[in-house]
This record gives structure tokens, C-alpha cells and sequence, in this order.
């Protein structure tokens, strides 16, 4: 009885040392991810492989940096672009400074849906509003005259305004979580083609991006055309 009781205890010895192995074992796994969180959180980096696009977390981590003043690269239409909160000053002078462009150039403003775009838009004859809402969702950029009030780094200091809604499902998602509008430009310096992979992005910009979100563009061979609202000129076909 004596050996038994000795084997039982024995066993109740092995079987807490296995416990407490796997509690170490588990505290420094996750000390390790949260460590490493905290080293993505501080950085603002994605995981820039293309997968990472189907991810809903990476969605919401990308969108979170733009809400809080990020520049990023990230998959449109045709070829990958630089995205900014259009309203975030210090942002798009970031993109700037990226590109090598000048602030007279402006920016497009890319969308997930006509209301959101609506009140930076000021009126227009409704058959050229038919005309635009027809390609909508859709890869083409129209001009349209400007609201009151819209920035003039977004605007280039003109009264027109370069204004998208896409149907690229992934650049969609990205608005709608960022906050509905986004500049939209494409991943390049001024010069230099456009890149259409994470890792030309990578190579153009490094590290001064605050994350590349990977994934396939949608498939144009070349930007988006652009298409004067007014006057029904195509000004990039």
C-alpha cells in the first residue's frame, strides 16, 4: 500500500511539473506575440505578403493607420497606390515629399460610395451627373467641380476636384473602414513607373511607408482613366 501511495504521489509530481511547463511555455509564447504586437504597433508595419489581403485583421490594422495619420501602399484597379486621410495635411505632405511631386499636382480621392463623395462635389447639370453615377462603382476618375471648403492640397489650388468610387472590392473595404475617403495615388516617384506589386512598393518607398498592404491589383494594365465632367473630355483615356 505503502508503494502505491508512493507511485500515486509520484505521478501527481510529474503530472504537475508537466502543467507547469506548459503555463511557462504558454506565458512566453505569449509574451513573445505580444511583444511583437507592440513592436508592429509602434512601427505601424503590415505583413506585406500578397495573402494578407484576404485578411480581415489586416484590413482593420491598415485602417486604423490611416485614421491615425499613416501613408500606405496598398492594391487598386490597375496599380498599387499611396493612400492617405485626404483631410490630414501632414499626411498628404508626406505623400509629397514620397512621390517628389509638386502640391499644384493635386490628388484623386477615391471612394466606396457616391454619398460619401457627394458633399465635396458642388452641383452639376443632372445629365452629367447621369453620366458619372452610370461608370459608378467603376475604374474612372472623373473631374468635377469643387465644394466650398474643400483643401487645397487636395484640389492642387484649382476649383475642380479628381473624384473615384470603385468597385475594386479590397480598396473599397479599405475606404469604408478608414473612413470613407482616402487619396489615391498611384506608388511611384515622380518618373519612375508605377509599382504594381507590394515589393516594387517596398523597393520605391522602404521603410518611410507606415505599412504596405499586399494582395493583386484588380487587373487594368495601366492608372484609371480620367474624364473631364463639363466638358466630356477624356484627359487620360
Amino acid at each position: 500500500q505503502e508503494s502505491l501511495e508512493q507511485e500515486s504521489l509520484e505521478q501527481d509530481r510529474r503530472e504537475e511539473e508537466r502543467r507547469r511547463l506548459g503555463r511557462e511555455q504558454t506565458g512566453g509564447q505569449r509574451l513573445r506575440q505580444r511583444r511583437a504586437r507592440g513592436r508592429r504597433g509602434r512601427r505601424g508595419r503590415l505583413d506585406h505578403t500578397p495573402r494578407t489581403m484576404s485578411s480581415a485583421h489586416q484590413l482593420r490594422t491598415a485602417a486604423a493607420l490611416l485614421r491615425d495619420g499613416a501613408v500606405i501602399a496598398h492594391p487598386t484597379e490597375g496599380v498599387y497606390g499611396l493612400a492617405c486621410d485626404p483631410f490630414d495635411a501632414l499626411a498628404v505632405e508626406r505623400i509629397l515629399t514620397l512621390k517628389g511631386r509638386a502640391l499644384d499636382a493635386g490628388f484623386i480621392l477615391l471612394a466606396d460610395s457616391l454619398t460619401t463623395l457627394q458633399p465635396l462635389c458642388a452641383p452639376l447639370p443632372g445629365e452629367r451627373w447621369e453620366d458619372i453615377t452610370a461608370s459608378w462603382p467603376g475604374p474612372i476618375t472623373w473631374i468635377v467641380p469643387a465644394a466650398r471648403g474643400v483643401p487645397p492640397w487636395i484640389t492642387g489650388g484649382r476649383d475642380t476636384l479628381a473624384v473615384r468610387v470603385t468597385a475594386f472590392a479590397p480598396a473599397a473595404a479599405l475606404c469604408r473602414q478608414a473612413g470613407g475617403l482616402l487619396v489615391s495615388t498611384s506608388a511611384n516617384p515622380s518618373g519612375k513607373p508605377p509599382a504594381r506589386s507590394a515589393l516594387r512598393a517596398r523597393v520605391y518607398f522602404g521603410n518611410r511607408l507606415d505599412g504596405v498592404l499586399g494582395g493583386p491589383t484588380g487587373g487594368l494594365a495601366r492608372p484609371t482613366p480620367i474624364r473631364d465632367a463639363l466638358s466630356g473630355q477624356w484627359l487620360r483615356p
